[in-house]
């Protein structure tokens, strides 16, 4: 009877054992799972390198693509950034550009949305009066193996000057510029390519309404 007993008593603590193990490992493998599964949500910077490659948002190839494209290339879509340059909101603007259209109160200019958008249009208007010669023989052409298009034209334009742009197209890719950051003519002109600024009209004086 004792021995009954005893043998009982052991598979009794043999099934205890066991399902106590298999219940740990069922938790550590839920871990693990859980573990890794956050491991691959990114982090906000990573985030931003990730999304790198893509235009956002996702606009299209029309006028409001190519100034969101180039927004979150500059500044990423921010309106109230400064870098340390002290270049200016969401298309990065320098004071010198800001005063050729009577704007010379930074704070006002990085609170105003509407102001920054409309800065922006007139840029563009100009630089495309500028380079109108330029965009009319140049377009359609490759440069160093790049197809040259007008909204390539007009963020390399916003990136370096219309001069210097002029200077690029003219030498057949062989004048260079970069910017403080390291990012070139070249590489504007091949990231905003093929959009439609059909939108923009060439304008030697454009107004912006304050």
């Amino acid at each position: 009877m004792k021995k009954i007993i005893v043998l009982i008593s052991i598979s009794v603590l043999f099934v205890i054992s066991v399902g106590f193990s298999e219940a740990n490992k069922s938790n550590s493998e839920e871990f693990v799972y859980l573990s890794a599964f956050e491991s691959t949500v990114p982090s906000k910077e990573e985030a931003f390198i990730e999304t790198e490659s893509i235009d956002i948002p996702f606009t299209g190839k029309s006028f409001v693509g190519f100034k969101e494209a180039l927004a979150f290339k500059e500044s990423r879509g921010d309106y109230q950034v400064v870098n340390k340059l002290g270049y200016l909101g969401k298309f990065q603007f320098g004071k010198s550009t800001l005063k050729r259209f009577k704007i010379y109160n930074s704070k006002t200019f990085l609170e105003s949305p509407e102001l920054q958008e409309e800065a922006f249009l007139a840029l563009c208007s100009v630089n495309k009066w500028i380079l109108r010669k330029d965009i009319r023989r140049s377009v359609g052409k490759s440069i160093n193996g790049v197809i040259i298009t007008e909204s390539g034209i007009l963020a390399a334009a916003h990136l370096s000057g219309a001069g210097n742009v002029k200077k690029y197209l003219r030498s057949n890719g062989e004048f260079s510029f970069k910017d403080a950051f390291g990012s070139s003519i070249e590489y504007y002109m091949k990231k905003f390519a093929g959009y439609d600024t059909s939108f923009v009209e060439a304008n030697q004086h454009p107004v912006v309404k304050k």
